[in-house]
């Protein structure tokens, strides 16, 4: 009896060490591929994925759900990418205010929900004269001798930021307050995301000519190809189940997208190159900072509310 015990116990434990050897052993093959997928794109696949869930479960509720929450969303993810935005300058050697850039930025993007277009222009206005004020005060108050032309590269780096992020991001959250407009502003972050990924996907696989070697060496004619045929089939369905427009409207607005989230993408990347930082900060795990994952949607955002413009309020 006890030797029959013995040897269950001996089968049980080879059994256990040949289970820990396999996943040690898948494990380590595991961490392997994705070593060569981060030396390869720069970013931690596994924490980008999570990550990108998180934010992408916080988005969709409060677009599809509760549009104002939408608009506070926005607000809060702005005003951290404004902040982010401002510091990377202020350490790359430029004379900018980030407390003056989350305040102007918070007023811009947090009223657009509630006025109409004439009052957002006024606000855009009064936000970056803000910046200016703020900067010039803080200027006189250093005692720090500049030149005109370097005084006058702080005050347009600073109208540069509001017009970068709040004001192209609050196209988004006007989008938002039309007829069916949540429908529409989740077809482009659908579509902008579809650019990300069949450009991730094709370049990772057959990436092979660098589309603008001197921006964003990783960027390549390959991945390109992938994105625009991602987004072209993504844009036909979402044409036809989520907006309702013909098919061909959707093809040509995931074109349309294609070319400026590519175009988010390289103005970003040549900020940072000018910057000389990889990234614009390490806040999101495995993606960067908040402009590293708003770089696309931004001027995206513009280009589908002139869509909607132009066709929904058309019919």
């Amino acid at each position: 009896m006890r030797r029959r015990k013995a040897e269950l116990q001996a089968q049980l434990r080879l059994k256990r060490e040949d289970l820990e050897r396999q996943v040690r052993g898948q494990r380590e093959r595991f961490d392997q591929v994705n070593e060569r997928i981060e030396a390869r794109t720069g970013r931690n696949l596994i924490l980008a994925i999570l990550i990108g869930v998180v934010l992408g479960g916080a988005l969709l509720v409060s677009l599809i759900f509760v549009k104002v929450l939408f608009a506070l969303f926005a607000t809060v993810i702005v005003a951290f990418t404004a902040f982010e935005l401002a510091s990377a300058l202020r350490k790359a050697g430029r004379r900018v205010d980030p407390v003056a850039a989350v305040i102007a930025s918070v007023l811009i993007v947090g009223t657009a929900y509630f006025i109409d277009a004439p009052s957002r222009g006024m606000v855009l206005a009064g936000g970056v004269a803000f910046v200016i004020v703020f900067r010039l005060v803080a200027q006189m108050a250093s005692g720090e001798q500049r030149s005109t032309v370097e005084v006058l590269s702080d005050i347009a780096t600073a109208t540069f930021i509001q017009l970068y992020v709040p004001w192209l991001a609050s196209f988004a959250v006007v989008l938002v307050t039309q007829d069916d407009g949540e429908w529409w502003a989740l077809a482009f972050i659908i579509l902008v995301v579809c650019v990300d990924i069949g450009a991730y996907a094709s370049g990772l696989t057959f990436g092979k000519h660098p589309m603008a070697p001197l921006i964003s060496p990783k960027k390549t004619w390959e991945g390109f190809a992938g994105a625009a045929v991602c987004v072209t089939i993504a844009g036909v369905l979402t044409a036809l189940f989520m907006i309702h427009q013909p098919w061909w409207v959707g093809a040509l607005i995931g074109l349309a997208i294609l070319g400026s989230a590519t175009m988010g993408d390289l103005t970003e990347s040549m900020i940072k190159r000018d910057m000389g930082i990889k990234d614009m900060s390490s806040w999101l795990p495995g993606h960067g900072g908040f402009l590293d994952r708003l770089d696309s949607i931004l001027p995206s955002a513009a280009v589908m509310f002139a869509a909607y413009a132009f066709l929904a309020q058309g019919q």
